[in-house]
């Protein structure tokens, strides 16, 4: 077997790595960081101490806050305009996914210009943009240590996919300690997500040894410690334990794939202004019972890394376990289904034809197990609708 493997050049993780960015900057050389995050992390303070280490140091960091939940071209092509105003070495992304994939994509197109939909998959952007360093604030999307950035194209509806080593962050400093606020629902739904990933990323077609090491220790992590945290957003080890296991699952998927899920979610998301996270919830139950007949020893050592196999039963038993206790923890964590959230039947069904044609496109469901026809497909998204 042949396969590549790529990291930060540097991943820092506990109370305070964020804090480091002075340092960092300077390990690195940089000294005139772009720095994306949005108005809530300013607002709410959240922001200020960063800045404040960074004024000591004497480093000025230019702000931008205009971003948007989900990144979108508008708000990219915002970024953009504002970075060229001075001249900056490189993008720092505060925030959650959204600031983080900004900056991603900000980095890259500061250097090599165009519009952002010119480097959707399955374009492969290789080249570097500008260094990118990352500090999540969420227990999610990985973002932080993927080699991928989603931007939203308002006018088609669709959510693009742009991949390749530019995007992946040169550091990223994983700090818990900036999630220990962060309240039950969005808990819920970044922590979903990084679940998502790395079960994606285990029984994905193009997973190799590498990936699943950090798979299964992200399953191991995050699977115990997601309810904790839910419960009580103060819990601090298991916050920790959240935030390392949503980065494990980033370099898991990025050095693997993400699957099925994710090709449906993003269309959920671009039609109906679902966040990510929670259409991935959404889905992962009813994915995860089609797909496992056709991978169904990989789907049980994932339930065996949940811990919820018991000694000695068979792989059908176990998968059967898994398929429940996600179903179970999207009761127990409150996850609406699409009817539920408030979308309509009929523009749900009449959406379906579209949202099957993007899936497909993004090329996630191809590294699924199996591979859904179209009508296969048409039907989840039906199901879908009513059950999550």
């Amino acid at each position: 077997m042949e396969f590549s493997v790529a990291f930060p050049r540097l991943l820092r993780f506990g109370a305070g790595a964020s804090l480091l960015l002075p340092d960092i900057l300077r390990q690195a050389g940089l000294s005139r960081p772009f720095l994306i995050s949005d108005r809530y992390m300013a607002e709410s303070g959240k922001l200020e101490p960063l800045l404040e280490v960074l004024r000591q140091a004497g480093i000025e960091a230019r702000l931008f806050l205009d971003t948007v939940p989900e990144p979108d071209v508008a708000s990219i092509e915002r970024a953009v305009e504002a970075i060229g105003e001075a001249q900056h070495d490189c993008v720092v992304g505060f925030g959650g996914g959204s600031p983080l994939d900004s900056a991603k994509a900000v980095a890259v197109l500061a250097v090599h210009g165009g519009h952002i939909a010119d480097y959707k998959t399955p374009h492969v952007q290789d080249m570097p943009g500008l260094p990118v360093i990352a500090i999540p604030t969420t227990a999610g999307t990985g973002s932080e240590a993927t080699r991928f950035t989603v931007v939203t194209d308002t006018a088609r509806d669709e959510k693009m996919l742009c991949t390749g080593l530019a995007y992946l962050p040169q550091v990223a400093l994983v700090d818990y300690e900036l999630t220990l606020s962060k309240p039950p629902r969005l808990t819920a739904d970044t922590g979903i997500d990084a679940l998502t990933h790395a079960i994606e990323a285990y029984v994905s077609k193009r997973s190799n040894a590498v990936s699943d090491t950090f798979a299964l220790h992200a399953i191991r992590a995050i699977a115990p410690n997601l309810r904790r945290a839910w419960a009580d957003g103060q819990n601090r080890e298991a916050r920790e334990q959240l935030m390392i296991g949503a980065t494990l699952a980033g370099i898991a998927f990025s050095n693997s794939s993400v699957a099925l899920v994710h090709g449906m979610s993003r269309p959920i998301g671009a039609h109906f202004h679902v966040p990510h996270g929670l259409s991935n919830a959404m889905l992962l139950p009813l994915v995860t019972q089609f797909s496992a007949p056709s991978s169904l020893s990989r789907y049980a050592r994932c339930a065996e890394a949940m811990g919820i196999a018991k000694q000695g039963e068979g792989e059908q038993m176990a998968v059967s376990r898994m398929i429940d206790e996600l179903a179970e923890l999207n009761r127990e964590l409150e996850v609406p289904a699409p009817q539920a959230y408030g979308i309509p039947r009929e523009k749900w069904d009449s959406l379906i034809p579209i949202m099957v044609e993007q899936a497909f496109a993004s090329g996630s469901p191809a590294n699924n197990p199996c591979v859904p026809s179209v009508e296969e497909m048409s039907d989840l998204y039906a199901r879908a609708w009513r059950s999550a």
